[in-house]
């Protein structure tokens, strides 16, 4: 398996530090969770049924008109490339290694490319992936830039797939509203946003051929009726949409501007995560890990990236490792 953030029991048993002692802003999630709503027993005594309101929920949500849940965007990740025979698959990268490895497992050549390299290769594709806004860097890419890729592709019957994980801060950005387009993939994080990765519900939106195929890919009953129940009270929430945004753009400045104050200027990132290119990433990642604080190690990149605080106890703490650093390396 790929290696990922999040691997709290791996850091508390290698640091001898035990898990609730832990300041984790190793995942990218929002650190404030929706709070659990009342799950009827009939969610839990019955199986899922798809009228229950959480589709309907998800395409106001979303701004589309149809949308596929799955149990996490990483289901779909992997069995997209089982709906087309081998091609060549573009991945925009540095990005979430699942994509290019999902492509791989499944027989297709797939190529690595950059941004700047795009309009070169876009012609010999059939399949570009693109991560927007993209992780670990925060890119932000237009959707005008998007459409056009997607114009190109479609002309060939190729796909062009956007993954949307961090988007819901951003929503005028998102091209949910535009995946009626044949070939038009985007896929939805819920756990990030709300702070919910451990439910793993995910949502697919592109036209309804591929939905119903994507569908018997992923088999009956995938998303649980608790779950559902969830998915659906949180989508409905929009005063609670608002202020998620708004506390996630203040927190995510904040750590920019204490990265800065530090002498370690992010190079990207996104209302949920600020992203940081050094040489001394290891050496760093080491030396908060040393104090129960767990960041995301890109080794090929030599980057971290840093999740938010929760709350103020959290960023003191952050602050005064910092501080202890800048005078070890002094």
């Amino acid at each position: 398996m790929l290696e990922h953030g999040g691997r709290l029991q791996r850091a508390a048993q290698q640091y001898g530090i035990a898990v609730e002692q832990w300041l984790d802003l190793s995942s990218g999630l929002a650190p404030w969770p929706w709070d659990i709503p009342a799950i009827p027993v009939r969610a839990w005594a019955r199986l899922p049924e798809t009228d229950d309101g959480l589709e309907a929920a998800a395409c106001a949500y979303y701004g589309t008109r149809q949308v596929l849940p799955v149990p996490g965007s990483q289901a779909a990740i992997q069995a997209l490339p089982r709906l087309r025979r081998s091609g060549k698959i573009g991945v925009l990268s540095p990005c979430y290694a699942e994509h290019a490895e999902a492509w791989r497992r499944s027989g297709h050549v797939v190529r690595e490319i950059t941004e700047s390299e795009v309009d070169f290769f876009l012609d010999s594709l059939d399949v570009l992936v693109v991560v927007n806004p993209n992780n670990p860097t925060g890119r932000l890419l237009p959707p005008e830039r998007l459409l056009e890729w997607h114009g190109r592709l479609a002309q060939r019957g190729g796909w062009l797939v956007v993954d949307e994980a961090f988007m819901d801060n951003t929503p005028e950005s998102s091209l949910a509203a535009r995946t009626e387009r044949i070939g038009l993939i985007v896929l939805r994080s819920f756990g990030k946003f709300f702070g919910l990765a451990g439910v793993r519900l995910g949502f697919v939106l592109a036209d309804s051929k591929l939905l119903r195929l994507l569908a018997e890919q992923i088999g009956p009953w995938a998303v649980s009726g608790p779950t559902r129940v969830l998915g659906t009270a949180c989508l409905l929430d929009t005063q609670g949409h608002q202020q998620q945004i708004l506390r996630s753009a203040q927190a995510s400045e904040r750590l920019a501007r204490l990265l800065r104050r530090f002498g370690f200027a992010p190079q990207g990132g996104c209302a949920l995560f600020q992203w940081l290119v050094t040489d001394q990433a290891a050496q760093l990642h080491d030396f908060m890990a040393r104090r129960g604080i767990l960041l995301r190690l890109f080794v090929p990149t030599c980057s971290l990236r840093f999740g938010l605080p929760a709350e103020e106890a959290d960023w003191q703490r952050l602050e005064q490792a910092f501080n202890d650093y800048l005078k070890e390396i002094s």
